[in-house]
């Protein structure tokens, strides 16, 4: 697909961030995109989610650079202090281990430290999600490191439209974002966005209504979620089914309300259940909705090891329906 077409009803998620890439370089000329192989003469990417970008927007503004992550981070850093807004892509989300410095120790520290007089517009995109047979160094789901650290925005969506709108949010925020994108959703089809819409950061997405239990998710896992409390309807249960979109800042507004409303919340995600975001939104549910809640609130993730290499293993490892349908009945008991 060109990066500039929006015919299509359906696009995929590869096509949305091209959409997305290509809207922002051509309203903003400060735009840059920088990561390994993503220039056209080195094939758009090896995802090919920037495909078409050099040939239209020249290679100073679309960078394909050496396989140096550290040299990535820094020089989109630098680029953030001198008045652009770099999109720098860290080809697999275990691969911002290398650069950790540059991003938690510079990139997320410097508007605190210059007491709000220096922003970084920087965004990371970086892909991750089981499914492949890519292994324990090229899967794992690390949004929490992320969360974790103060002054980082983490954006995680589950369909084209999401990742269309919330990707120009991010590029257009004065703060570091890091955007993670589910290899598994890359070509799954979804609704086309409105060209130029944003979704704002920090805003949660209910996506069903329901009354007997609040069901929270994000990026490939909320399929599963879908799943789940589709199965769920069919045997009378109403699950309230909440797409959180982004991680940090948290919408504690939206999980509240639903919660208080349906008494019972369960939180679902790809990563690890130990340390995890569901465990952060649990204790915040906890802590607001104390003597309200009905049944604690249930957590369902990976097991606490890297990701399997075996394909059998790999399956039995990632969150499915089915044991998220089992957390929620939990919770019903």
């Amino acid at each position: 697909m060109n990066a500039t077409a929006t015919t299509t009803k359906k696009i995929n998620m590869v096509q949305a961030i091209q959409l997305a890439l290509d809207d922002a370089m051509g309203q903003d000329p400060s735009v840059l995109v920088l990561g390994e192989d993503i220039a056209d003469a080195q094939g758009g990417g090896v995802f090919k989610c920037t495909a078409g970008l050099s040939a239209k927007y020249g290679t100073e503004r679309v960078k394909s650079t050496p396989i140096a992550e550290q040299a990535i981070m820094g020089a989109a850093v630098g680029a953030a202090l001198g008045g652009m807004r770099p999109v720098a892509e860290i080809m697999l989300m275990n691969f911002t281990a290398v650069a950790m410095d540059q991003i938690v120790n510079h990139a997320a520290k410097l508007r605190f430290m210059t007491g709000g007089q220096t922003h970084v517009p920087l965004t990371i995109r970086t892909a991750t999600g089981a499914g492949f047979g890519t292994g324990g160094q090229h899967a794992d789901y690390l949004e929490a490191w992320f969360a974790h650290t103060a002054g980082m925005k983490v954006v995680a969506p589950s369909n084209p439209a999401d990742a269309y709108g919330l990707l120009l949010s991010c590029i257009f925020d004065d703060d570091p974002c890091v955007f993670i994108e589910n290899l598994p959703l890359y070509f799954a089809p979804g609704d086309a966005p409105e060209r130029g819409q944003r979704v704002p950061l920090g805003q949660a997405k209910v996506v069903r209504e329901g009354s007997d239990v609040t069901l929270i998710s994000y990026s490939r896992t909320m399929l599963e979620a879908r799943a789940a409390a589709d199965q769920l309807a069919k045997d009378g249960v109403s699950v309230e089914l909440i797409d959180l979109r982004t991680i940090s800042p948290l919408d504690m507004a939206t999980l509240v309300a639903s919660a208080g409303k349906t008494r019972r919340a369960v939180v679902a995600h790809e990563a690890q259940v130990d340390f995890g975001v569901g465990g952060e939104i649990a204790t915040r549910l906890h802590q607001q909705l104390f003597g309200r809640l009905l049944a604690p609130v249930g957590r369902v993730g990976a097991a606490r090891s890297p990701v399997p290499f075996s394909r059998s293993l790999e399956s039995a490892f990632i969150p499915t329906a089915a044991r998220i349908q089992a957390a929620v009945l939990d919770t019903l008991k």
